[in-house]
């Protein structure tokens, strides 16, 4: 019994074809992505590797996506450290690019940004349960009132969330409420509207984007990130061992990391909300093919820059461009070097000195990243490189003693490019997304 996996990528469609038991993978293949002329033929293209003796007796058939800008949403809350924050993890967790975040009364000009941003879907919090009812009730009415028409999924105060329903359910189309991703003060409970956002975005959102088509075909699963979320959740849990994901890619660079995060050292004080333990930052700024222009501005500095500003339009008049000679290579190692180390600082946490009556204390904000066990690169700037554990090495290389980033993980390298895979198994068929992430880490060393 075969499965057939997709991942339809913003540059790239790949395909990874595996047999279920024993568990075995018979294969891979990519071709750019044909957003303009319908995924399918960028599918069809990428199926013309496989024989038609190895497309015989597929069972199984899923896909994640990230093209089509991929899942886009706008999160709203009451305050921007305690339920705005709330709702972004939740967003991101559910495989989602959070394009901006809102706290307390939304005003009329807020209201005209959202619907410039275009997103696919609202998540609108505020509030503990049976804590302050105003805000999410006005939020609500405004949203109704603006004219915007986008699916929202409710996950604030439960006291309010009926009343809440109703004022939507009058202009909007699709209204789903679930639980609160903040119940508490300084309490996340992020899985419900994960799961909510997750539903919405394969029974609504897929049409408006036009995958519905790639739902017929061949089931759309998640956005591409959920996936590699969730293959990152099983090596988790598998192996016992905290793990860190990088993702370069060529919109975004997306980091996970599967830990508490908390204080490693006495002394250290943590401020803030708790972390999720599978925590996702997606950094639309830094990317190898769609963002490049905005990555220039993170390495403003470099010597070669005018060459690179030159590569990078170069790219922008053809995405799917891959580097020609050794010095384009060059310029895309010191794009992915920047996409690696920028994202990593941003995902991390950080430590501040302050100076009591007590003394000097250190507080914490963040994730402390500096003693986990594994750090995987994926993606093809990292998979198809030459050198992946020097990128990675040249990333990680920071100097910044009060940033939490990894110090010595064990670097690997999903070098079959199958992680998107392993997720879309993960919940269904363990066991072979368990064989396949052993066939799939190259150890590359530490750093």
């Amino acid at each position: 019994m075969k499965a057939l996996l997709i991942d339809f990528g913003s540059t790239y469609t790949k395909v990874s074809l595996v047999n279920l038991v024993p568990p075995a993978l018979i294969g891979t293949s990519r071709a750019p992505t044909t957003t303009e002329t319908g995924l399918l033929d960028g599918l069809n293209k990428a199926l013309e590797a496989f024989t038609p003796e190895q497309l015989d007796g597929i069972a199984v058939k899923k896909a994640c996506s990230s093209a089509a800008g991929g899942l886009k949403i706008v999160a709203i809350g009451l305050v921007p450290e305690l339920t705005v924050k709330a709702a972004r993890e939740a967003a991101l967790g559910a495989g989602a690019r959070v394009m901006a975040t809102y706290a307390y009364t939304l005003s009329d000009e807020e209201l005209d940004e959202i619907k410039e941003l275009e997103p696919d879907l609202l998540l609108l919090s505020g509030g503990t349960d049976g804590g302050d009812r105003k805000n999410i009730l006005e939020n609500a009415a405004r949203i109704a009132e603006s004219g915007l028409s986008v699916p929202v999924v409710v996950a604030g105060n439960k006291s309010a969330a009926s009343d809440v329903k109703k004022i939507l359910e009058k202009r909007i189309p699709h209204v789903v409420v679930t639980k609160n991703v903040m119940p508490e003060i300084n309490v996340l409970q992020v899985e419900p509207a994960r799961q909510a956002i997750r539903e919405l975005y394969l029974q609504e959102i897929t049409k408006a984007k036009g995958l519905d088509v790639i739902q017929q075909e061949v089931g759309l699963a998640m956005p591409t990130p959920l996936a590699v979320m969730k293959a990152g959740e099983l090596l988790n849990k598998t192996s016992g061992k905290e793990v860190v994901i990088v993702d370069v890619g060529g919109a975004t660079t997306d980091v996970h990391s599967f830990c508490d995060g908390k204080p490693r050292r006495s002394g250290i004080v943590l401020k803030g909300l708790p972390e999720p333990f599978a925590k996702r930052t997606v950094e639309g700024d830094l990317g190898m093919r769609v963002s490049l222009q905005t990555l220039l501005e993170v390495i403003e500095e470099n010597e070669d820059i005018h060459a690179l500003r030159e590569y990078a339009n170069k790219i922008k008049r053809e995405r799917s461009l891959i580097a020609a000679n050794e010095r384009e290579k060059y310029f895309d190692r010191i794009f992915a070097t920047a996409c690696i180390r920028e994202a990593l600082l941003r995902h991390s946490g950080q430590l501040n000195e302050v100076f009591t009556p007590e003394g000097r204390l250190w507080i914490q904000q963040g994730k402390d990243l500096t003693e986990i066990d594994i750090l995987i690169g994926t993606g093809g700037a990292l998979v198809f490189a030459d050198d992946a554990g020097s990128l990675l090495r040249a990333g990680l290389r920071l100097e910044h003693p009060l940033h939490l980033t990894p110090r010595q993980p064990q670097l690997m390298l999903d070098h079959k490019y199958i992680l998107y895979a392993i997720g879309l198994l993960a919940e269904d068929y363990p066991e072979t997304a368990e064989a396949l992430i052993k066939d799939t880490l190259k150890s590359l060393g530490r750093i």
